[in-house]
This record gives C-alpha cells, structure tokens and sequence, in this order.
C-alpha cells in the first residue's frame, strides 16, 4: 500500500502499526493518507473502519483519510428499498450502517473512507456532506472535469447532452462522533454492476464514470487531485487541517 507520505500496509495500518503499535500523532495533526494497492473485501473493511472509528473517538488513533477499492459487492444503506434491488444473484449484498441505498462497489471505483473525529470539527455532519461534494468537485476540476452538485440526489454529478450522470455517491454514518464510510468515485469500473439495483434509488438518472469524460484518466491521476484539493476541504470543516499525511 503506497501513500503520498511513506510506505503503509495491512489495511489502514501505517508500517509502524504492523506489531500492534500506531503511530504517536498529536490532536493537531492532519489526518493520515492511506492508499491500498489492491481490491479489499467488504465486510472485513467495514470491521476495520469500525474498530479504527473507536479508537479515534476513544484519543487512541490518528483520524485517517483511507482510500481503496472493493472486490464486487452491492451494499444497502438505511433508506433501501426491496424493490431497488434487481438482481439479488448478480453479487453479494451487504446491509451496511451507512446512510443512503443500494449501490455498487467494485474494482475501477475509488472510495474515500474518512474517519475524522466531528467532535472537534463541529458537529455538523451536514457541512460533512456538503464538504465531501465540493472535495470531489474541485478535485475533478484539476482534472478538466466540470463537476457539480444536483436537486436530483446527493453526490457528484456531470452534465451530458443525454442528462447528468451521478460520477460519485455519499453515504455516511457516524458513531460518537467520528465519521464512517464517504465517498465512491466512478473512475474505470464495469458499469454492469450497476444494472442489479436501482444505483441510490434514483430512476431517470444513471451513473456515469470519469473515462468516460477524460478518456486517458487513471486512479492515480484522481488520488493526485483529491490529495491536493483536501486540505480546502478540512479547512471547510473547522479544526486541524493540512497536508494529509503519514
């Protein structure tokens, strides 16, 4: 797992931590950077983040900005609906803590887990939301993507001569004020996952992905704008902020 600070490995845990110590970083510190090289699976990842929210909120671990990728899954959030689900065969289903409905979550697509202590950064988990759209938007801008936000749904979207597409879905969930889960980023995925569920319960709209605007585009490209843009977003938020780092 490469970040833009070091060498970090073992999901989400810096080199430091591979005999079962973190890393000693102040209240002051801007969160960690992590960015694994490889397809996580879901419900272990979730258990992870869970057990790292609780130590955050507990003092006992640095807040952390942890990017990855999934192996294919289809996840409902709180507000999903049977009827959205189409394909309940297609892939895996998970019933997940996060706000939001059914979406798809596979190889191609980056998500942005942010694991930040609100306690300290205001407790607006709306500012949370609306920070998280503008992170995305003004990371997809250095890319040459006119990105924006829409009456239609929560997310990111981008406007076609067929109508916007949503390229980026939030969902969130927030536990002694820490937040779980984030943001997922259509980069290059297989768009067919798509197709088992009504994506987060909006009917005339699709999904849309980020090749399909700048063809050449990689994931790297994307970690690049979104690490140089998210120091704006946690200074949007309130409390410490910088330069992610390790």
């Amino acid at each position: 797992m490469q970040t833009r600070a070091g060498r970090y490995r073992r999901n989400g845990l810096p080199q430091a931590a591979q005999d079962g110590v973190e890393p000693v970083h102040s209240a002051e510190t801007a969160p960690l950077w992590i960015v694994e090289d490889a397809p996580l699976p879901y419900e272990p990842t979730v258990q992870r983040m869970t057990e790292l929210a609780e130590a955050i909120a507990q003092g006992a671990a640095p807040e952390r900005i942890w990017l990855l990728e999934h192996l294919p899954v289809i996840t409902a959030g709180t507000s999903a609906e049977a009827g959205e689900l189409l394909d309940p065969s297609a892939f895996p289903v998970v019933r997940t803590g996060r706000g939001g409905r059914y979406t798809w979550h596979g190889p191609g697509q980056r998500v942005v887990y942010v694991l930040l202590n609100l306690a300290r950064r205001g407790r607006d988990v709306r500012r949370l939301m609306a920070g998280l759209e503008e992170w995305a938007i003004a990371a997809l801008a250095r890319l040459g993507i006119a990105a924006h936000r829409s009456p239609l749904g929560a997310g990111v979207w981008v406007a076609t001569n067929a109508g916007p597409v949503k390229v980026a879905a939030v969902g969130l969930r927030i536990r002694r004020w820490v937040s779980l889960h984030g943001m997922a980023i259509n980069v290059a995925p297989d768009m067919a996952g798509f197709q088992a569920i009504v994506p987060c319960g909006i009917r005339n709209a699709g999904p849309g992905r980020l090749v399909d605007f700048r063809p050449h585009l990689t994931m790297a490209d994307l970690d690049d704008a979104l690490h140089a843009t998210c120091g704006d977003f946690l200074a949007f938020l309130g409390g410490p902020w910088g330069t992610p780092g390790g």
